[in-house]
């Protein structure tokens, strides 16, 4: 691709961005509406894994299948960083936004011979469900980051449970597994009850980080590529976001200085396995 052609994504990534297309930060919406009982949902009122499959619901065709959820024996069960002696880091996006956005960035990454790991939010895989493809085809990782990004470690039980199952389930409609991780929303650690609903719902750990891009108050690409590469060291797990133009246009330099430090970007699974 041409400077001139990748000019050209990057402002239409930006446009659809301003467009407001779809809401992409990790602020708290405030207008999300309580979890529903699913018809046939367990007594506890928690959905079961076949809530998603009730008559007349639309069963996308299977895509790529993703990888199951990952266990990494010895690994805490909260994960907020790789092996400190290695030469890798993971590059983990909040999944949601516009997708010619989430496209652009993904170029960028194959590009440079990355790969990342996304974490979707199941409403956006409701909207978009061909991103589900298109990430697992690049090479990518899936994963799970709630059904609707409540703040679920305020919520109660059943509440978190289902933001977390009912993704999950998506993630298993449209790939055939529910996701290599769960990742909490606005919250960077999850609680004791979110590890353990998280654990019955199928994941071994939950996935934290310890670099923040603050990409999701639009900063600039110089200021992202600044954050993500003072802060980055060997085995950092590193948070950014599909939907912003500047995270597009920072992942190049980003992956280039991470180059020169001797690290590539992997997927989480790869780091820590």
């Amino acid at each position: 691709m041409t400077s001139l052609d990748r000019r050209s994504v990057l402002r239409v990534a930006a446009s659809a961005v301003a467009a407001g297309a779809l809401g992409s930060g990790c602020a708290p919406a405030g207008t999300d509406s309580p979890a529903v009982r699913a018809p046939g949902a367990p007594r506890s009122g928690r959905p079961s894994a076949s809530d998603s499959a009730r008559p007349g619901a639309v069963q996308p065709a299977p895509a790529h299948a993703a990888r199951p959820p990952t266990r990494v024996p010895g690994m805490p069960v909260q994960i907020e960083h790789g092996p400190r002696d290695g030469h890798a880091v993971a590059l983990t996006f909040h999944g949601r936004g516009d997708p010619r956005t989430a496209t652009a960035l993904l170029d960028e990454a194959e590009r440079a011979g990355a790969r990342v790991t996304v974490l979707a939010i199941g409403d956006w895989l409701d909207e978009q469900p061909a991103m589900a493809r298109r990430i697992l085809d690049g090479g990518h990782e899936l994963g799970n980051h709630t059904m609707h990004h409540r703040n679920i470690c305020a919520l109660p039980a059943d509440a978190a449970y289902a933001e977390i199952s009912q993704c999950a389930e998506r993630l298993r409609r449209l790939t055939g597994t529910i996701g290599s991780w769960f990742r909490p929303s606005q919250a960077q650690r999850a609680t004791d009850l979110v590890i353990r609903l998280a654990r019955e719902a199928g994941y071994p750990h939950v996935l934290s980080y310890d670099v923040d891009s603050l990409d999701a108050s639009d900063p600039g690409a110089p200021a992202v590529r600044r954050t993500v590469l003072d802060r980055v060291r060997p085995g950092s797990i590193v948070s950014l976001h599909l939907g912003h133009a500047g995270t597009v246009a920072a992942l190049p330099p980003i992956l280039d200085g991470l180059h020169r430090r001797g690290l590539r970007a992997v997927t989480t699974t790869e780091l820590v396995t």
